[in-house]
């Protein structure tokens, strides 16, 4: 990874598609001792410093942090760092964030599928009814911002919530699906799997920072 100063614009780039899932087996650096100090220090400055500015400027920024730099810059510094750590938990909130605004329609349709099954974590996770495309990105964005500027566990609670009823749709609709599509069905199936792993990672961060451990 090639270092660049702050002050340096950002190099164009072009934007990489993911979905929920994708992010789980995204390639760290290539040093790994550089990459974990650096995510570290990074995600501390950004957590922290987002915190204790009480700017709304600063957090929505912050927020937009991924659109202006590309998911792909965030996950060469984040994506290795453990699930269960300040950098792994960050990066999951921005890659989220990031698989829900590409397709907010899409995403609509499974949480509305998973919602009534699940209705503990739609509480949590708190889209506004009826959820479309319109209130998924809401929640996208107020989930991150509450990073900065509210309870950092909670903003990792919720983001679980959200992860576990859209999982729960993807597996109804893969039921649904599965005989007359299953080769579909199986890929919806796989994407489950993935997302209630990462709303358990994300669960698993909440408490640890809760504990005063998460770093």
């Amino acid at each position: 990874m090639n270092d660049r100063p702050a002050s340096q614009a950002p190099r164009p780039h072009k934007p990489v598609p993911f979905s929920p899932a994708d992010f789980e087996n995204y390639a760290g650096g290539i040093d790994p001792a550089r990459v974990s100090e650096a995510a570290h220090l990074a995600a501390r400055a950004l957590v922290h410093g987002g915190r204790e500015s009480n700017d709304p400027d600063v957090t929505k920024r912050l927020v937009k942090l991924a659109d202006k730099q590309g998911l792909e810059a965030i996950a060469e510094l984040w994506a290795a760092s453990p699930a269960r750590s300040l950098p792994g938990a960050l990066w999951r909130l921005y890659a989220l964030r990031a698989a829900t605004l590409q397709d907010p329609e899409g995403i609509s349709v499974f949480f509305r599928a998973g919602q009534q099954r699940a209705q503990a974590a739609n509480a949590v996770a708190g889209v506004a009814e009826p959820p479309g495309a319109e209130e998924i990105t809401i929640m996208a964005n107020a989930i991150l911002s509450g990073a900065f500027d509210g309870d950092f566990d909670m903003a990792l609670d919720r983001s679980a919530a959200f992860c576990r009823v859209v999982a729960l749709g993807q597996a109804i609709i893969a039921t649904e699906r599965e005989a007359a599509h299953g080769e579909h069905a199986s890929v919806l199936t796989k994407k489950a799997h993935q997302l209630v792993r990462t709303a358990e990672d994300l669960e698993g961060a909440a408490k640890a920072w809760r504990n005063g451990e998460l770093d």
